[in-house]
């Protein structure tokens, strides 16, 4: 593929919704899987991710309004690499990360379809944020579920801080990856179609 054929895949919009749609079968395929699996909470959590994949094109009732295809991928991957991880360590990892793809694509989203703008030490500030507060929220879930499942899913007070701790680092580097490349190089503005892109305009202004 050229180089030109690469500059084409990363800006134009029909491109990056195909792509933007293929992650997010594969995140109902995984969420699914879960379910046969029996893992009917972590479903409910794949679940949820593509349900915020989506949710641009619900808010503008166009299939090509997808957030950049990059920021899905790093929210898809490791929810995938998760469902075939054979070691706890490789699935938490994989949880720390996606937890920290949610708030990425939070802020993404935020900054491509609202009228949002944050300065830099804002939008890095915002993700790590974000991914402390789900984390939180997930840690109180897995909390109740064990409470009124007996699932067993929080081992220790000491696992669970370590836990946050992991979340809160996948958090700072998700945030610089906000900053250095969704604001600065991928512009997802440019990949919405034209009628989309100007309403978002207009609520910028």
């Amino acid at each position: 593929m050229s180089g030109a054929d690469l500059g084409v895949l990363f800006s134009d919009g029909r491109y990056n919704a195909a792509l933007g749609w293929l992650f997010a079968v594969a995140l109902l395929g995984a969420a699914g899987g879960e379910v046969i699996a029996g893992d009917t909470l972590w479903a409910a959590f794949v679940a949820g991710v593509a349900i915020l994949v989506v949710l641009p094109m619900i808010a503008y009732r166009n299939p090509l309004v997808m957030p950049p295809w990059e920021v899905i991928g790093l929210a898809a991957l490791p929810v995938i690499g998760r469902a075939v991880a054979s070691f706890q360590l490789t699935s938490d990892l994989a949880t720390y990360l996606s937890v920290a793809a949610i708030a990425l694509l939070v802020a993404v989203e935020l900054h491509a379809f609202t009228s949002v703008r944050m300065t830099i030490g804002f939008a890095v500030l915002f993700v790590i944020v974000t991914t402390m507060a789900t984390a939180g929220v997930w840690a109180v879930v897995r909390w109740l579920s064990d409470l009124w499942l007996g699932t067993g899913f929080i081992r220790d007070e000491t696992g669970l801080m370590w836990e946050f701790v992991n979340s809160t680092a996948a958090g700072i580097v998700g945030g610089i990856v906000f900053e250095f490349y969704f604001r600065r190089r991928a512009r997802p503005d440019r990949r919405l179609p034209a009628d989309v892109r100007d309403a978002v305009a207009g609520e910028q202004r």
